[in-house]
């Protein structure tokens, strides 16, 4: 179902690139995590793509156990989409990233569509010290690190969750991303509308130039035609950016503490939900409307809240 003019905000509140050193604002353990995910959907969020991490050291957690702490919460506190992520962590086997979406069959699951390295090891350089032991040798093993998801792991994924009324996020952090999608679209593993997230600006993955933006949709249109919904992503500074080219060409974006930890020049942001209402801002300023989440399900063809398993 198309709803012109209405662009659905996506919102990524933790992720598992950043670390706690980054940002004390950054939401580590399940009441911060759920706080800021409705505080998001309150902004505006219609979609709310979840990770969960140790709350003792800001850790990313895959573990059912770990979402379980939080999922009921935001459920009852917000009627956005509740996306899980399969994306977990580059340092996690398939089988571990695929098992939270797979016990709670949310209506939305993230999928990455191809291996790419993963290069986060440039951001130890600026910090001098870090609060927890395992945040600098994280980033640091980045330099020698492909995050895999071979045509294996993404079947498993797929074999996994979409029997379950599933649907993707399909992550495409580069042009081969999307001719692996419509590999999938050949095989008829993948049904219409396929939600495709452009990711821009991850070292090892596609930039962040004007180009590389419509490179990217001119590519998903060639092969998706009217079959799919456009988002985007952009990491750190490029965040509005590359949302505001975005909303100009008719796609969706994605914003949160996920993707960058700034609201401005220098200046952290404190809250997913103050990305938000930037990107609410920028989508009215141009004469659209923020999508609801009954907007998003219709856009999607999601299969409804009340089918979920928390």
């Amino acid at each position: 179902m198309d709803t012109p003019g209405k662009v659905i905000i996506s919102c990524a509140v933790t992720g598992a690139i950043h670390t706690p050193t980054m940002s004390r604002y950054l939401p580590i353990t399940p009441d911060e995590i759920a706080t800021a995910a409705i505080g998001a959907a309150e902004a505006g969020a219609s979609i709310l793509h979840l990770h969960a991490r140790d709350p003792q050291t800001g850790k990313p957690d895959q573990a059912p156990e770990a979402f379980a702490r939080f999922l009921p919460r935001v459920k009852q506190g917000t009627n956005a989409v509740i996306n899980i992520t399969t994306g977990g962590s580059p340092y996690m086997k398939v089988e571990e990233r695929a098992q939270a979406a797979a016990r709670f069959r949310p209506e939305l699951a993230s999928l990455n569509m191809g291996s790419i390295n993963f290069g986060l090891y440039p951001l130890v350089r600026r910090y001098e010290t870090f609060k927890f032991d395992w945040e600098k040798p994280h980033l640091e093993a980045t330099k020698d690190l492909i995050f895999r998801n071979s045509f294996k792991d993404i079947e498993y994924i797929l074999e996994t969750c979409y029997g379950n009324g599933t649907r993707f996020e399909f992550e495409c952090y580069d042009v081969a991303h999307l001719y692996n999608l419509a590999h999938f679209v050949g095989r008829g593993l993948v049904k219409p509308p396929y939600f495709v997230q452009c990711v821009f600006g991850i070292l090892g993955g596609i930039g962040t130039h004007p180009e590389d933006v419509q490179h990217m949709k001119r590519t998903a249109d060639r092969l998706f035609g009217s079959d799919y919904r456009w988002s985007v992503l952009g990491a750190g500074a490029s965040q509005l950016r590359i949302a505001a080219q975005a909303m100009a060409l008719g796609g969706n974006v994605r914003v949160g503490l996920e993707d960058s930890l700034w609201a401005g020049k220098g200046k952290l942001a404190t809250s997913s939900a103050e990305q938000v209402a930037m990107a609410r801002k920028i989508i009215e300023g141009l004469g659209l409307e923020v999508a609801t989440p009954a907007d998003a399900r219709a856009m999607l063809s999601l299969k409804g809240g009340d089918e979920v398993a928390f």
